[in-house]
Formats: C-alpha cells, structure tokens, sequence
C-alpha cells in the first residue's frame, strides 16, 4: 500500500509523542473553556473540578460531560469561548427538532478543519491532479464547506455542486472528468442508480473514489456503491458541535476512520453510567475539542455507538481508529423491549438482494408496537406476480426475524415510489407518542 498523508509528521506520530502533545493541550483548553464559558465554569464548579485539577489525559475523566441538550440550553451564544468579533463563520446542525446548535469559528478554527479535510482527500489517494466534485449540502450544513476546504488545501480543481440536480452531476462528472466524489451514501447510491439508468456503465466514468459521511451506512451498501459507480468507497464522520468532517477518516485499508488525535480526544463511556470504558469496548462515543478557540467543547456526548482500536494500520497512520458507528444511544429503535438499528434491516436487504431504499415505520397499536417495513423492488423483480410478491415478502420477514429478534411487516412496493434523498435520508417514522 503507498502511504499517503497530507502532515506526515502529525499523521505518523508515536502514540507516546501524541498523548504527551494531547495532554499539553487539554490542560490549556480546559483553562480557556474555564474563564470565558460561564456555563460550563458552572458544570465544572458543581462537579466540584478546578483546572488545576487536570495535569493531563489521564484526568480527563473528571470533567462533566456535555450533551445537545446543553447546547440548546445556551443557544444561541452561551457556549462561545471567544469574543463575537473574532468568530468568522458559523455552521448549524441540520433536521433537528427544537433550536438549532450553532458552531461558531474562527479563523484558526476554519483553517484547522480544513486540515482535517484535506488529510481524509489525501489519505484516498487525493493529489493536486485530482478533480473533487462536492455534492454535499453547502451553507449551514457543514458537509460542503468542509470538504470544500479540505479540497482546496490539497490542490485539487474543485466542482462546488452541492447537492441536487443529480443530471447536472453526472454531466459534470462526465465533462469536467471529477475523480474524487462527495456526497451522503445514500446519495453517492441514486446517482450511481441514475447513471445505471442513463446507460452509463461503471467503467465508462472517470471516478476513482468516493468520500460519504453524514448518516449511517453499512459495509453491504459501501459494496453496493463501488459496484454501481466503480470506485472505492470510503467512511467520514464528524459533528459539527466539533467542527464537521473530517474529525474522523478512512484510509485505503478501509478498515475504521482515523481520528484526528491532534485536535480531537476520543473516549468510550457507558451510556447509562458514564463510566470510560478500556480500549476495544462497545460504547458511547466521547469527544474533547484540543484546539478549538470559539466554540470548544470538553466531553461532548456524540451519542453514537462505536468501539475504538489501537491495532496497527497497513498505512502507517498511528492514530486511534473507530469503527464505523453501530447506532445511537438516543435514537435507537425499542420496539416491544428489543433494541433495532436501522443498518441491521439495511444489511438484511442488500444481502437479500433488494435496493437500499428503504423505510421503517414504527407505530402503536391497542399499547403494542408495531414495526413495517416498506422496501422498494427493482424494476426486474417487479414484474413478479402478486404471489410471487407475496413469498419473497414472508422470505423476507423470516430473514429479519433472525437478525432482529422480532417480526416486522414487510411490504414491498413498486421502483421509485420511496422518496429519493439528496441529502440525508429519512429511514425511519416513528409514530408513538413516547414523549
């Protein structure tokens, strides 16, 4: 494998050097988090935690946490660390309910995210010969200009499309010859679907991978997206309470994201408890922000379930790695006592051979839950006949019976009658009232 990094020096640091640097910096941010946040002064004052409490890593443990809640509760410039008059940019979170969370920047901050960015182009195999063509969302969303940024940095020619208008991207790719492609997998899923459509084979495109984060997808749908569009197919994360993408990326081993530990400390508690967790354990993913100035957050809950790992990558990197998340804490489905992930019913379809679009709807009838799940078939199944319709649907019920445990109700419809996403893809409806 050719080792490709875009600041070798921090990328391949020895894990000794880089917890000495993090713990550097976490005592100096907890300081500036301390004088100039009141609210999380506040926390840390009835946690009964001063900074000069934390000497370094190993006791970050003391420190209170920070959940969305808190965010919404000092919306919208509770949380800011820097004067106003130094904040450049703000992001927002997208299709959350109640107030929004704003990040704010500066230019510091911008500029550090962008390097981020640009190591995940460069770790794919990006150089400034490549063409980057961003179909992520731009504006508030902090998908496109972040990899805006990060492509830029890099030196690559730039195709800002945002999302939408999926001709117009496939014209592109095709005329301005983009190499690099990103976007939401669900995304990257309907224009390679639009291509196969247009009578444009995988091989006939000039893409040689793809960069797709902001909504959960699994190895079956990566496979499903190199096929249709023929490229490799890599995993980015990132929140924008902590910057946007970028705080986590692939390399060619395709084997779990790389953190960025330079900037960003990662934990595994228990959700429940919020015990830290050892190394290799399943948990509540846990973030502190090393180098943010406006808007620095201290053990930020991500509410995502993931494991972290220190085994040794083929590219070199010596940062920890996550695994791809499993689900939420928060958003996790319980239906009659049973924990459902959405990308448990998505790895059943694909391996089962139906398209990734998908809906779950949840509901509650006479106090019991109810679970439906409405599957599209591809244009070549649809001719089946109305009892050939039926069997393949009590097949498919019988295969998510024993990945799930429970039963749902399968229905599978006609091609293109699920609404298409061009952005984050609403998988699942959930309509009790458990509020």
């Amino acid at each position: 494998m050719e080792k490709r990094y875009y600041q070798p020096e921090i990328e391949t640091m020895p894990v000794a050097e880089l917890q000495k640097l993090q713990s550097e910096k976490l005592v100096k941010q907890v300081r500036h988090v301390y004088d100039n946040v009141p609210y999380y002064r506040q926390k840390m004052d009835e946690k009964g935690v001063k900074p000069e409490d934390i000497k370094g890593i190993e006791d970050l443990h003391k420190l209170p946490t920070i959940t969305k809640g808190d965010l919404r509760e000092t919306y919208p410039y509770g949380m800011l660390a820097v004067p106003l008059e130094d904040c450049v940019r703000i992001q927002s979170t997208s299709g959350t309910t109640g107030k929004r969370v704003i990040a704010y920047y500066t230019q510091k901050d911008v500029e550090l995210w962008e390097d981020c960015c640009a190591r995940a182009l460069v770790a794919v195999g990006a150089t400034k010969k490549d063409v980057c063509q961003v179909a992520y969302g731009y504006g508030l969303f902090t998908g496109g200009p972040g990899l805006n940024g990060g492509s830029h940095k890099v030196g690559c020619l730039t195709l800002p499309m945002s999302s939408g208008n999926t001709e117009r991207q496939i014209q592109f790719i095709q005329d301005l010859q983009a190499t690099i492609l990103c976007c939401t997998p669900s995304y990257a899923a309907y224009i390679g679907e639009t291509m196969k459509e247009m009578g444009i084979k995988p091989e006939d495109n000039t893409l040689k991978a793809g960069i797709f984060g902001a909504e959960p997808w699994t190895e079956e749908m990566r496979r499903d997206i190199e096929k249709s569009l023929g490229i490799k197919a890599y995993d980015i994360y990132g929140l924008t309470e902590t910057s946007g993408p970028g705080v986590s990326f692939e390399c060619e081993a395709q084997t779990g994201m790389h953190i960025c530990e330079d900037h960003f400390l990662a934990e595994i508690i228990d959700p429940d408890t919020e015990e830290v967790l050892p190394l290799g354990s399943v948990g509540e993913l846990v973030f502190t922000s090393l180098d943010k100035e406006a808007f620095p957050l201290l053990r930020y809950r991500t509410r995502d379930i993931c494991r972290l790992t220190r085994e040794p990558c083929p590219c070199g990197r010596t940062h920890v790695k996550m695994c791809k998340p499993m689900g939420r804490s928060d958003d996790m489905l319980i239906i009659r006592g049973v924990n459902v992930f959405p990308s448990q019913i998505e790895t059943v379809l694909i391996n089962e051979g139906y398209s990734p679009n998908y809906q779950i709807i949840v509901d509650r009838v006479s106090n019991n839950d109810t679970i439906d799940v409405n599957v599209e078939l591809s244009p070549e199944q649809f001719h089946d006949t109305i009892k050939e319709i039926a069997k393949l649907e009590k097949n498919l019920e019988a295969a998510l019976r024993t990945m799930l445990g429970i039963g749902p109700k399968v229905h599978l419809v006609a091609p293109k009658t699920i609404a298409r996403s061009e952005g984050k893809a609403k998988r699942v409806i959930d309509n009790r009232k458990l509020h």
